[in-house]
């Protein structure tokens, strides 16, 4: 058997290392959960619908004169959960693409402000009620989250939650409340209102109902 030198020797112990450390760091890999696996769309969802209940339920932020205090903590809680570009594109539907950029940015802002203080009236109408996540089901990027709020006197409601994967956040771009879509009645009202006056005029009455 020919002996080995000691640079050849040396050499082998340093690859026989290397495997084993890189084995390790692919059983280490392989073990640990990924982000994804962590951060589904229902533990994201959880996570903002939570934020926004612990600010309704806050003493100190229930009196008039902390309501606009209060409303703050609930938009920053709220507004990263929402692609509000996107549920503002699906409401005008065909009609977006008329508009100028600048237009869909200021309609975007307007539609943001409507829809986060409609969300906020029905989460807040309920927010001492029990809140059950039923059901998820994704596909590729898209999910939805069924909950429902269970209140007193067998009251129930039913909120299911559309979301797409937007980087790594799961945001919602429809809300479905009793079988009713938000996008879809919104997308018939601005429909309505464009075609028997103008984009304009939609405009300034989504702005009056803000005021």
């Amino acid at each position: 058997m020919r002996k080995l030198t000691k640079g050849k020797a040396t050499k082998i112990i340093l690859q026989v290392k290397f495997t084993v450390v890189s084995l390790l760091f692919l059983l280490l890999y392989l073990l640990l959960p990924s982000p994804s696996m962590a951060d589904t769309p229902t533990e994201q969802l959880r996570a903002t619908i939570e934020k926004v209940l612990a600010i309704l339920s806050n003493s100190t932020l229930k009196s008039k004169a902390q309501q606009q205090e209060r409303r703050s903590q609930l938009a920053r809680a709220i507004y990263p959960r929402f692609d509000f570009t996107e549920m503002a594109k699906r409401s005008l539907g065909s009609h977006w693409g008329d508009r100028t950029p600048e237009e869909q940015r200021e309609f975007v802002i307007i539609f943001a402000g409507l829809l986060g203080r409609s969300y906020v009236g029905n989460i807040e109408s309920y927010s001492n009620d029990k809140i059950v996540y039923a059901r998820e089901v994704t596909e590729t990027n898209y999910a939805e989250v069924n909950t429902n709020i269970l209140g007193g006197k067998n009251q129930e409601l039913s909120i299911n939650y559309k979301l797409h994967l937007v980087d790594e956040d799961w945001k919602v771009y429809d809300i479905v409340v009793d079988n009713i879509s938000l996008v879809n009645n919104y997308r018939s009202q601005f429909h309505r209102v464009i075609v028997q006056s103008s984009f304009e005029d939609l405009v300034r009455r989504m702005k009056e109902k803000q005021s």
